[in-house]
């Protein structure tokens, strides 16, 4: 079984992501995490060496590769945006969509320093930007979409195994 997510930066995917993969017994793998062991230093060190093309060409390889193990697979926010890599994910097995607002994602990741691409003046313009840039790319790409708001990850969780349960793609637990 093969269970992908997808969204914005901060929208929870390597969080519930790990969660789910404990819940369902299944390995958890995150493409960022994999690349940054892969090339030996941060993505964003990477981003300012090597600007973000050569990273999106690094990070097409990778998901290309990931999408072929069983497990639970937290993709980079900005995956969606190579229709390559749209096409691994969605053939590759149940995409699941992590639609939080810019606000939301804000009020998370306000102290992040991590994320390159806000790293800017104004970082909520920017996942506005993202946001209205990705969100229909993320809707193309998923199979289903699940509304993450304020909910705690365990209630997240929760709503996705019931999704899973429903949609087949996991059997009933008793």
């Amino acid at each position: 079984m093969r269970l992908i997510l997808v969204g914005l930066p901060g929208s929870g995917k390597s969080t519930v992501g790990r969660q789910l993969a404990r819940r369902l017994d299944l390995p958890f793998v995150d493409s960022d995490h994999e690349i940054e062991q892969r090339i030996g230093c941060s993505i964003s060190s990477f981003f300012e060496r090597e600007g973000e093309p050569a990273f999106r060409d690094l990070e097409e390889r990778v998901i290309a590769e990931l999408v072929q193990r069983d497990g639970v697979l937290a993709t980079g926010g900005g995956a969606v945006l190579r229709p390559a890599n749209r096409q691994h994910v969605r053939e590759g097995g149940y995409v699941i969509y992590l639609r939080s607002t810019p606000e939301d994602v804000w009020r998370r990741l306000r102290n992040d320093r991590k994320r390159p691409l806000l790293q800017v003046e104004d970082p909520l313009a920017r996942l506005r930007s993202l946001y209205e840039q990705r969100d229909p790319l993320y809707r193309e790409t998923a199979h289903f979409t699940l509304e993450t708001g304020r909910p705690s990850v365990t209630t997240l969780v929760n709503r996705l195994v019931m999704q899973l349960e429903l949609s087949g793609q996991v059997p009933p637990r008793p």
